[in-house]
């Protein structure tokens, strides 16, 4: 391999690390959003998946029209997959927090990602587990662990919470493992990332629907946080993700992916004025102490 070769792998590899860290960001700010539409809307979490799918679809569909790309959708297993995998991911955990609590449904899913991901990569997609790679896993969810802090209140059916944040980090592998693994067949990404939310969307709606649809409060405020949440958190950030994974291994995004958490606890503190325990400043610094050393790979 010439050093030009090396070279430009290396600027890929890195600026798919700062894709998927930004689709983190990203989905750490949507986090903040859907707590302000829970208290304020009337609407609940898989409305809120659905609302946040369908405005994603709308805002991806308006970007391929300016681009002027055939509109045509190729829904093909992978995509399927991927749009289901999206559908269950935020859906079950939101259910995870509902059902054991902020603390204990954040840990378990998002402690539960990197580890899914990692035997996945390993079995399927035969992605070598490097020991720093793991050393980076340990770190990053003991940090997450602190970040998080005590149980403290830990919701009504916690047994049941913990099924629901495993199924997440299951739904959250599957959408990395086959995107990863086709990531040289999907020519047009943004067009892909349409037809896997198109496929989430309608997967999303019954279930929506039985659980109420119809935002009872605040409309115009609500539909503005939904607008926006379609177009940052959903249509933006998954984007970028998946184009990061063409670059990223599996379990290395994984890892980088313990960002959102992080940057949710910085709004939380800037904008809801929180406070801070050192715990939380520790598990912080490990987070993204184990990303800044994966990154630099």
């Amino acid at each position: 391999m010439s050093t030009q070769t090396a070279a430009l792998q290396r600027g890929g590899f890195r600026m798919g690390v700062f894709f998927v860290t930004v689709a983190a960001v990203a989905w750490g700010v949507g986090g903040i959003v859907a707590a302000v539409l829970y208290k304020s809307s009337g609407l609940g979490p898989l409305a809120v998946s659905f609302w946040r799918a369908a405005f994603g679809v709308v805002v991806l569909a308006g970007v391929q029209a300016v681009r002027r790309k055939p509109m045509a959708m190729k829904l093909d297993w992978p995509t399927i997959v991927v749009g289901l995998g999206v559908g269950v991911y935020q859906s079950a955990y939101y259910g995870a927090i509902a059902q054991a609590g902020v603390s204990v449904g954040t840990v378990a899913t998002l402690g539960a990602c990197p580890v899914m991901v990692a035997l996945g990569s390993s079995v399927f997609l035969r992605e070598r587990l490097r020991t720093r790679t793991g050393v980076a896993i340990g770190v990053a969810v003991a940090g997450l662990v602190l970040l998080v802090g005590r149980p403290g209140a830990v919701g009504p059916h916690p047994v049941l919470g913990v099924g629901l944040a495993l199924l997440s980090a299951a739904g959250y592998a599957l959408v990395t493992l086959v995107t990863r693994a086709r990531k040289e067949s999907v020519a047009d990404e943004l067009g892909g990332t349409l037809a896997a939310f198109y496929v989430a969307t309608v997967c999303l709606l019954p279930l929506a629907a039985v659980e109420g649809i119809v935002p009872r409060a605040h409309l115009p405020a609500t539909v503005g946080w939904l607008l926006f949440l379609g177009a940052v958190p959903t249509a933006l950030a998954y984007a970028l993700f998946f184009v990061g994974l063409k670059a990223v291994p599996a379990t290395l995004a994984s890892v980088i992916v313990l960002v959102e958490p992080v940057s949710a606890l910085a709004l939380a503190v800037a904008l809801l004025h929180e406070r801070l325990a050192w715990t939380a400043v520790v598990g912080a610094a490990l987070m993204l102490g184990a990303v800044f050393a994966i990154g630099k790979d």
